[in-house]
């Protein structure tokens, strides 16, 4: 009996591959894991598993995949099939979302290794010079990247080279795949456990009593640690004594200090949390109130509100609501630049719930977002997002406010796949099914904000498609602009 798995593979191919498992595997692997699989002659890509079964493909004789990357799925199916859905609707390969969708930290490619074949007699007069500074250098070390290759020889094309090489058979190659993650560490310190007794501590100081530097960083941790009751960093603590790193290092080859490793957020905002409540003027109040009326009966509400009219603090509210049901909330933003001011602000309401994830993050960033998401943690309850932040694992989603929906920047133009968020965000949320009290289905709602709604949203909250809320009045009863109509071309001509 045999036993199998289909697999989406990160290139601009439309369909799934099947791959051969053992029966071991098959009842290990589930759906929206990783595996690493031979593709084409000698290549090795990051396929996510989409199905598992035993029907033997007819095309093809199907390879065998050679590793399981996770333990535990990465991508959740409600994802896949949103992908399958703008796959279809923007008529794009399931190839291409998947590679556009995670961040490549977590698409693993193959590097070439390049060794020295074994018990191989090499006559080394045969070997023209690039071929023997290649040959010299692998009698140093035991294997080489084409990179390594290309510093050696300082050329850039060194494939004929390695080629040469591969037909005197002085080399083999073999594809090596590598995580490109890393968990941020920090390095901590803390008292051996041999000087926690009052005897230990006498004889502490006893061993110090000639090492002034040293004594003086021990009374210094000790300081810290009666102050601030938790873990002390090495950095905190080399700053607080005004000492250096090799007294630590000093204290800990003498085994009175011990040295250990805390995983560490990158992104870390800080932020104090503001106490009184925030107060909606009638107004806000009232569109507050229509919105949640609205979502009664429809899952998509349009809020109509002039400049200055105070959308964010109806935002807030709503968001306020969605989080006592213990809901995530994505928040998407039609700009990078938009993100900072707002991270304050929602910062001062909802502490450190709120995570961002956009493209001017680096790879081992955007991976922890990807993880806090997907484990559903308090600390990426809210997220703030340009477009991209559509095709986090999100399992618990409640809410997703689209500001300024009318934005074209909503729109990915290149390269694939090519969306518009906005509509992609009320799939989302209709995939998204939450079993109500009465026992009907709902999905996620939708909040578009805007000021000036594009055509398609304002047409489908005219004809009720979507909930319409408007607020006509700036916040503190503001009063609008005058807006007189000037015909250019007449003054133009009256030399006006």
């Amino acid at each position: 009996m045999f036993f199998f798995v289909e697999v989406i593979v990160p290139l601009a191919l439309s369909k799934t591959f099947t791959y051969r498992i053992s029966e071991a595997e098959f009842h290990y692997i589930k759906i929206g894991m990783r595996v690493a699989v031979p593709f084409g002659k000698s290549k090795i890509y990051t396929a996510l598993v989409v199905e598992l079964h035993q029907r033997a493909p007819l095309l093809y004789e199907a390879k065998e995949i050679h590793q399981i990357l996770d333990e535990k799925p990465i991508v959740n199916e409600i994802q896949i099939k949103h992908w399958q859905w703008i796959a279809s609707y923007y008529m794009c390969s399931i190839g291409d979302v998947y590679r556009g969708a995670l961040p490549s930290a977590l698409l693993l490619e193959s590097e070439t290794i390049i060794s020295q074949k074994a018990n191989q007699f090499v006559d080394e007069s045969q070997l023209s010079d690039d071929e023997f500074l290649v040959y010299e250098a692998l009698q140093n070390q035991s294997s080489l990247k084409v990179q390594d290759i290309m510093a050696i020889l300082n050329k850039k094309n060194v494939l004929p080279v390695i080629q040469k090489l591969i037909n005197k058979e002085v080399l083999v190659l073999q594809e090596e795949i590598s995580e490109t993650y890393k968990p941020k560490l920090v390095r901590y310190i803390r008292l051996h456990s041999q000087y926690d007794s009052n005897e230990g501590l006498a004889r502490l100081l006893e061993t110090l009593k000639n090492a002034t530097k040293q004594k003086e960083i021990v009374l210094s941790y000790f300081q810290l640690a009666a102050s601030e009751k938790k873990p002390i960093p090495v950095k905190r603590l080399i700053e607080t004594s005004n000492s250096t790193l090799a007294v630590v290092k000093a204290l800990i080859d003498k085994t009175i200090f011990e040295e250990y490793y805390l995983q560490h957020d990158r992104v870390h905002f800080e932020g104090k949390v503001k106490e009184e409540a925030l107060q909606l003027s009638s107004a806000q109040e009232l569109a507050f109130q229509e919105i949640e009326k609205s979502f009664n009966s429809k899952e998509v509400c349009l809020l109509h509100g002039v400049t200055s009219s105070g959308k964010t603090e109806i935002y807030i509210q709503l968001i306020e609501r969605y989080l006592q049901q213990e809901k995530q909330i994505l928040y998407l933003l039609p700009e990078i630049a938009l993100t900072a001011q707002l991270v304050g602000r929602l910062r001062e309401y909802f502490g450190n719930k709120v995570a961002v994830f956009h493209s001017k993050y680096n790879n081992n960033e955007r991976v922890e977002v990807w993880k806090q998401v997907l484990e559903n943690s308090p600390k990426a309850q809210i997220v703030i997002g340009a477009r991209s932040a559509l095709f986090l694992p999100f399992s618990n989603l409640g809410l997703i406010i689209v500001d300024e929906e009318h934005e074209q920047t909503f729109k990915q133009q290149d390269p694939a796949p090519r969306y518009h968020a906005r509509d992609a965000a009320v799939i989302l949320a209709s995939l998204h099914q939450v079993t109500q009290a009465h026992g009907e289905q709902c999905g996620a709602k939708v909040l578009l904000g805007s000021a000036t709604p594009s055509i398609e949203t304002y047409f489908n909250a005219q004809s009720g498609k979507y909930g319409l809320v408007e607020i006509f009045e700036r916040y503190g009863k503001a009063s609008l602009p005058e807006i007189e109509l000037v015909d250019l071309k007449d003054k133009y001509f009256r030399k006006k």
